[in-house]
């Protein structure tokens, strides 16, 4: 059995509770509640001592409650990855400024990349009677069955940065292609040649994306395709461990393109111990744009995916689904940037 980490992001001023009245004025929990309600059953005087309370003590009622009580509530449902990972805290934070602009509030399950976390974390979502749920999949996950759980609830859903395919509901995705695209065609014009490309498993969306920008920049600049320099490596560990195997051949890449900005902090340490020059030897290209790449020696080279965008826009996406009989899936594609740092060569004139 899973322990879930649940977060709530609730307003600071959610903390009194009708116990904390009901033990305050010495009256029943049931009297502070239906009080509240303006039941003809209590008294105009116990009516306004309750009311007054709560409105000198600034009581919120608690909208989880409400919403497992009458099967309804303006609670939203986030499925992440991974809270600790940059890219998607920095999501997060879109999406609970833009849930905070609309008046809905976040309940954040985090998979930890499990698939079998992230169908509890479905489950979860279904019990606390979620009006909608943002998603963004595990990367173990290969079967979506646990997803359309929502759909048959006439739950709303919107899949963003990795997507489900399989099921016809809105997205926000970065585009991919373009930004891996554009790094590679960089790093051709800068001078590499032999170009490494670091991805993660391609039953994700985002890696297919992402490796057909990397093939197409080398066949449009007529740069040969090298098998051996395309390997599933998307944590800084592998990103080290192939980085130190490559580097050491007789024919070594002069380029990585990497899945993330992890991985290319890997390959970043692995020339560092090998004693090769970055970027005159060799060029890195990390992607997401994370804290962590500003803090490298040197400073690395990267693809802005604008995640504050993505987490804004789905949850814009998500809260014009709810409550409306039109289901008919809106996407939208985020446009990146390319962040040169001093991990790639500078483009001469």
């Amino acid at each position: 059995m899973y322990f879930e980490k649940i977060l709530i992001f609730m307003p600071i001023n959610f903390k009194i509770t009708i116990k904390d009245i009901a033990k305050a004025l010495g009256v029943s929990v049931s009297t502070v509640s239906r009080a509240l309600h303006n039941n003809h059953d209590i008294s105009d005087s116990t009516i306004e001592l309750v009311q007054s309370y709560a409105r000198e003590h600034k009581y919120v009622p608690n909208s989880l409650a409400l919403g497992l009580k009458n099967q309804r509530s303006r609670i939203v449902g986030v499925i992440i990855p991974e809270l600790a990972n940059n890219f998607f805290s920095t999501i997060l934070s879109g999406m609970e400024l833009a849930a905070e602009r609309l008046g809905y509030y976040l309940i954040v399950c985090q998979s930890m990349e499990d698939y079998e976390k992230e169908i509890f974390n479905v489950k979860t979502l279904l019990n606390a009677h979620v009006c909608g749920v943002m998603v963004s999949i595990a990367k173990t996950t290969k079967k979506f069955d646990h997803f359309k759980e929502f759909i048959y609830n006439d739950i709303p859903v919107v899949f963003f940065d990795r997507i489900c395919p399989e099921i016809d509901a809105s997205k926000v995705v970065v585009d991919d292609y373009a930004g891996t695209f554009s790094a590679v065609e960089y790093m051709i014009k800068t001078g590499c040649k032999k170009i490494a490309f670091f991805h993660a498993p391609l039953n994700l969306e985002i890696s297919k994306n992402r490796k057909n920008g990397f093939f197409d920049a080398l066949i449009k600049n007529e740069i040969p395709i090298n098998e051996n320099f395309i390997r599933i490596a998307d944590t800084k560990q592998l990103g080290y461990q192939n980085a130190f195997d490559l580097l050491q051949q007789a024919e070594h890449p002069d380029g990585f393109m990497c899945m993330n900005d992890y991985t290319a902090i890997g390959v970043l340490l692995a020339t560092k111990n090998l004693e090769i020059n970055v970027p005159e030897d060799v060029s890195i290209f990390g992607f997401s744009n994370s804290e962590a790449s500003q803090n490298t020696d040197p400073m690395l080279s990267t693809v802005n995916q604008h995640p504050l965008k993505i987490g804004e826009q789905a949850m814009n996406l998500l809260i014009d689904k709810i409550g409306k009989n039109e289901h008919a899936p809106k996407n939208k594609i985020i446009k990146t940037s390319l962040v040169l740092r001093e991990t790639t060569r500078n483009q001469k004139n």
